[in-house]
């Protein structure tokens, strides 16, 4: 197996997660009392989405303060698989406050109440500043990490929450037409379940161990058999520890007066260079190891 630093790849851009916590705690506020001021149930649903981006961000620094620590004979990977573990946190966090805004909206479908319009616009645009620049932080993060995905999604539902909640409070303002305010807060509860659906389910495919995103096995096998000296290859598996780190091992089978190290080093680069695969664990064997192999596996 080759060594490398076992480090998850959201660990380069914990200042960024940082900054949008800050920001995150900063809306929250300004939404909690803006709901109070301008009676607005979008408002406040923003508000409680904002919440859970706060819940699940702190959450994410913590999956990746634990995945510094060292990997122990206990733990060989150490935490990095906390780093997953959080997304699917934030996964069910984001169902749970769409299930709460949907039923607040439908609570007031009776008696829609006054709302003071002027106020709920402009708590809504400092709302849609702060998201605008926690996504512009989360932009590129989130392409390496499911944990700043699961942090990048939550931001975009924000932002897509404060531009209905200043629809809703322009749509109020020149109509009086209150209901806007139960269907902006309807909407937000909606824009968060498709992302969140494929954040559980990528999350819920590393923990089930299974083949990583784009890595086609068939490919994988082939360059494995085109390396010198190998005839053969069975038992190939490949999955995910955490972002970033996919990890492969195999049965080679060799030839007859193959050299073992030339072999190893040109699966270990064809894995590193055509499939970014930097952890690989090769098992080299001679053709009459196959039978001893079946027969314990039988």
């Amino acid at each position: 197996m080759m060594g490398h630093n076992h480090e998850s790849a959201a660990a380069g851009h914990r200042g960024r997660l940082v900054a949008v916590l800050a920001l995150s705690l900063t809306i929250l506020v300004v939404e909690v009392v803006g709901s109070v001021i301008a009676n607005s149930l979008a408002l406040l649903a923003d508000a409680g989405h904002v919440l859970t981006d706060v819940l699940g961000i702190a959450l994410a620094l913590a999956a990746i303060w634990f995945a510094q620590r060292p990997a122990t004979s206990g733990r060989t990977f150490g935490y990095l698989r906390l780093e997953i573990l959080a997304a699917v946190t934030n996964a069910f966090l984001l169902f749970a406050i769409a299930a709460v805004v949907l039923y607040g909206a439908w609570q007031r479908l009776s008696e829609p109440p006054e709302i003071a319009s002027g106020a709920m616009l402009a708590f809504a645009v400092v709302g849609l500043v702060a998201n605008l620049i926690s996504l512009l932080l989360l932009r590129d993060a989130q392409k390496e990490s499911l944990n700043m995905r699961g942090a990048y999604l939550e931001v975009m539902g924000d932002l897509a929450g404060s531009f209905a909640v200043i629809v809703a409070a322009v749509v109020i303002a020149l109509t009086g037409w209150t209901g806007a305010d139960i269907v902006a807060s309807v909407l937000i509860g909606l824009l968060i379940l498709p992302r969140t659906f494929t954040l559980l389910r990528d999350a819920t495919n590393v923990l089930l161990e299974a083949t990583p995103k784009g890595v086609d096995m068939d490919q994988v096998r082939q360059h494995i058999l085109d390396a010198p000296g190998v005839i053969d290859c069975h038992d190939l598996h490949a999955w995910t520890i955490t972002s970033g780190m996919n990890v492969v091992s195999a049965h080679v089978i060799v030839a007859d007066g193959a050299d073992p190290a030339r072999t190893l080093n040109a699966l270990c680069e064809c894995l590193s260079d055509d499939f970014d695969i930097e952890h690989s664990t090769f098992q080299l064997e001679t053709s009459d190891r196959r039978r001893f192999e079946e027969r314990s596996h039988a």
